[in-house]
């Protein structure tokens, strides 16, 4: 609130910005524009409440006016007709209206639709190619027709079999056929007026948007599960395009020296990608519970993970099958993890309360887990834990403001670092003498491993905390990447930044350097993942 929610117009073939339109108040709902690309017509959300047309050559504003009645609920769709850049349909709860476009006078008229006693909360909108009709798809599931020249309601269909959980995307396809899409995640294929399916198919997650290639031959749908399917008309099967997480991710691990796999985690899944291709390989599910970290063993048979329920799970990597759990490992979920390089041990960190023993060590063997230590001094949750080559030693950060070097054969602490921040990361450094960490306080710590001692201080971020660090496989660099959604490349030995990526849209979560050193991966909160070339290949 109190922000103005730009409007960006890309010249797409220069990749490039044409314009920025600045005016609604916290949100832009919808946009549309004019058949002849003369005009664009903004929806501003529930705090704006205005509907605005913007000349697209010279990116200024013609004219504006309030999208609904005051009685009348919120606008939420907006859709030009197809042949007359003056005439365009606003829609939304309890609200439809045609609006025409007085150039002269800079002026826009509103004509509101008699639907009788019908009342209804419209999500989408299209309008037949010859302009006599639009159909609204309501969050009723039935499809309302109205007569674009007289305004009034035509029918309202189908009356008996409704699409479930509403109708959320509209198409209306050269042959007079209308393509349908159900917040079930089916997608329809229906002749008539009366809308009867002819052909469905159901896909993962409810339909957000359906777009025609061409004359419509193909056609592309995207889901609420974060995936794109593509269909053919004519054999009406969906072949899935692209995948993503739909909620933050948390964590991402590579394999043990090898770059062409990765592994990311986030609520209800973890997954492995071709590094390459970005193609999803594998998905592990498990419902309702959220994966907070995810390791590979260095041997390659198992993938590690920490959960919300207070599990620790292993999976295959090829299959996703799942190989043991180990219930109850921190009674307020675990919330980091790490394996050591012979594959016997695991360390785990939670979040318990007051006292309770946070960095836990596992034997595994076969056919058995078991608890060897319980390691007390943390006082709040631990973030991140990494493991010395020699399995002697292993450092963990916590948001207790503190990071502590453990000594894992005598189990005790040997060290312990102080800082007033909540650390969200730390890194040996290659030759493992030095410790790097960051946090909430937006600093960069170097420390001494042998006593703890602190070496230097760098400002790593303007605004917001570090959240992810990674230091390159030869030591002289490292990455970070944070709230201010910006992926840092530093001089290890200089601390100065060589190189800044901007991409992300949400808080970066965790960012790590491939083994070969090619690529960057970052993570975000909006559910992204980013790779980025590396920029100092040797």
């Amino acid at each position: 609130m109190g922000f103005k929610a730009d409007i960006i117009i890309w010249d797409y073939s220069k990749r490039e910005i044409h314009a920025r339109l600045t005016l609604h108040k916290a949100k832009v709902e919808a946009l549309a524009f004019s058949p002849n690309d003369l005009y664009l017509v903004s929806l501003g959300g529930q705090d704006d409440g205005s509907v605005v047309v913007w000349n697209v050559a010279k990116g200024e504003a013609v004219c504006g006016s309030p999208a609904s009645a005051p009685s009348a609920g919120n606008c939420l769709t907006v859709k030009f007709s197809n042949n007359n850049d003056a005439i365009f349909i606003t829609a939304g709860k309890s609200t439809l209206r045609v609006w025409d476009l007085d150039l002269p006078n800079r002026k826009i008229h509103p004509t509101e639709c008699q639907t009788g006693q019908l009342k209804r909360i419209v999500t989408c909108l299209e309008v037949s190619d010859d302009d006599s009709f639009f159909f609204c798809g309501t969050s009723s599931g039935d499809i309302l027709t109205i007569n674009l020249k007289t305004k009034l309601l035509n029918s309202c269909a189908p009356q008996k079999k409704k699409f479930s959980l509403g109708v959320t995307a509209l198409k209306t396809l050269k042959t007079g056929d209308l393509l349908v899409g159900s917040g079930d995640g089916v997608v329809s294929l229906c002749k008539g007026t009366p809308f009867k399916a002819i052909k469905q198919v159901e896909l993962v997650g409810g339909v957000t948007s359906i777009s025609l290639r061409g004359q419509g031959h193909q056609f592309f749908t995207g889901s609420e599960a974060a995936q794109i399917y593509r269909f053919n008309y004519t054999d009406f099967k969906e072949e899935l395009v692209s995948t993503c997480h739909n909620e933050a991710v948390h964590d991402i691990s590579f394999p043990f020296g090898t770059s062409e796999l990765f592994a990311t985690c986030s609520k209800n899944d973890i997954r492995v990608w071709h590094t390459d291709t970005c193609k999803e390989l594998l998905r592990i599910t498990v419902p309702n519970m959220t994966c907070h970290a995810v390791e590979f063993m260095q041997d390659g048979k198992s993938i590690i993970s920490a959960w919300n329920d207070g599990k620790i799970r292993v999976f295959t990597p090829e299959s996703g099958k799942l190989i043991y759990a180990i219930n109850n490992a921190h009674s307020m979920g675990v919330t980091a993890i790490a394996a050591i390089s012979d594959c016997t041990k695991v360390i785990s960190g939670g979040g318990e309360g007051q006292l309770k023993h946070r960095v836990r060590v596992w034997e595994i063997g076969k056919g058995f887990q078991r608890l060897i230590e319980a390691m007390k001094e943390h006082k709040s949750s631990v973030s991140c834990i990494k493991v010395k080559r020699n399995n002697t030693e292993c450092v963990t950060a916590s948001s207790d403001g503190t990071c502590i070097i453990w000594d894992l054969v005598r189990f005790v602490r040997n060290h312990m670092v102080l800082s007033n921040t909540l650390f969200r990361c730390v890194c040996y450094h290659t030759e493992e003498f030095q410790i790097i960490t960051s946090g909430s306080d937006r600093k960069i710590g170097y420390w001494e491993v042998f006593d703890g001692s602190a070496i230097r201080e760098l400002e790593g971020s303007l605004s917001g905390s570090i959240n992810g660090m990674d230091i390159s496989p030869d030591g002289t660099h490292f990455v970070t990447g944070g709230d201010d959604k910006l992926v840092k490349v530093w001089g290890y030995n200089e601390g100065e930044v060589t190189h800044v990526g901007i991409g992300h849209s949400g808080s970066i979560t965790r960012i790590k350097v491939c083994p070969n050193a090619r690529s960057i991966i970052s993570i975000s909160a909006d559910g992204a993942i980013l790779r980025w070339k590396y920029p100092l290949l040797s």
